[in-house]
């Protein structure tokens, strides 16, 4: 049986639920995850209040801002900052999303990479700098995108297994991310999902989104999640075996305890699917 850096199911830690788990973290949730970016350089009260998280729960870290895609050189002093502070905090795992978010400038979004067998060699040799400088491993997350990017030389799905085998990384499966772009770029989704290195898993995603105006399905993390996604990430579990899974809810803040019945469902999935197994 593969052993996880984490297990069970998790939440992502927000400042706006520090409030609510100060009287106690419900007992599903096993591990929280946060974005290094938004508690790098805090201190004060919010600071030790951080730490005391970390140090007595098992804690992932989710990048925002690596931009292993972009095509400005990776930026060296930002990666010895984070090395600095996942070996401060003892992260158990530390992942990115396959996109990029800067070129001259930062753009605090995330964008697909051209489908190329270049931008292969590009984002498999700039992952292999961000790990030695980190001196940990970083796990990809398949990430959601909007318009299909130019010159594509081949699909998302080959892509991404075509980064990983090169890159030789773990994978960080985003479930709501597969659903959103099967809706938007007109693939099936169970079929996208079987084409993924299950074996690569380190832990996955499940999350709400939105429906724009236009009609496209938008990756906001601001709604529960359908029934559809739950489905995909049940198959997920029977496809691949039982991982560690995440709640991710980052806008339109609900009540702890509704985001509890959210991570409480991945965990009857989780059991239910082990049962099988």
């Amino acid at each position: 049986m593969k052993t996880f850096a984490v297990n069970g199911a998790g939440l992502g830690l927000r400042r706006e639920l520090l409030p609510a788990l100060e009287a106690g973290v419900p007992e599903v949730i096993k591990f929280f995850e946060v974005s290094p970016e938004n508690w790098i350089d805090i201190g004060g009260r919010l600071g030790k209040v951080f730490r005391a998280y970390t140090e007595r729960h098992s804690i992932v870290a989710h990048g925002l801002s690596l931009s292993l895609g972009g095509p400005e050189p990776l930026d060296i002093a930002f990666l010895q900052r984070m090395k600095v502070f996942l070996d401060e905090h003892n992260f158990a795992l530390y992942t990115e999303h396959l996109s990029f978010c800067s070129d001259d400038r930062h753009h605090y979004d995330l964008y697909p990479i051209p489908f190329t067998g270049e931008a292969v060699q590009h984002v498999a040799g700039r992952i292999r700098l961000a790990q030695d400088i980190l001196e940990r491993p970083i796990a990809l997350e398949n990430a959601s995108y909007y318009v299909t990017p130019p010159l594509a030389e081949m699909d998302e799905l080959t892509f991404i297994n075509a980064v990983l085998a090169e890159a030789d990384c773990a994978f960080h499966l985003d479930v709501n991310n597969i659903y959103v772009n099967s809706l938007n770029h007109n693939y099936d989704a169970a079929a996208f999902l079987a084409g993924l290195p299950g074996e690569r898993i380190v832990y996955g995603h499940v999350a709400g989104h939105d429906l724009d105006n236009s009609g496209m399905i938008i990756d906001t993390h601001g709604q529960a999640a359908c029934d559809p996604v739950w489905q995909l990430l049940e198959l997920a579990y029977q496809t691949f075996g039982v991982f560690p899974t995440l709640l991710e809810r980052d806008f339109n803040m609900p009540p702890l305890a509704d985001l509890v019945e959210e991570v409480e469902h991945i965990a009857m999935l989780q059991q239910s699917s082990g049962e099988r197994g």
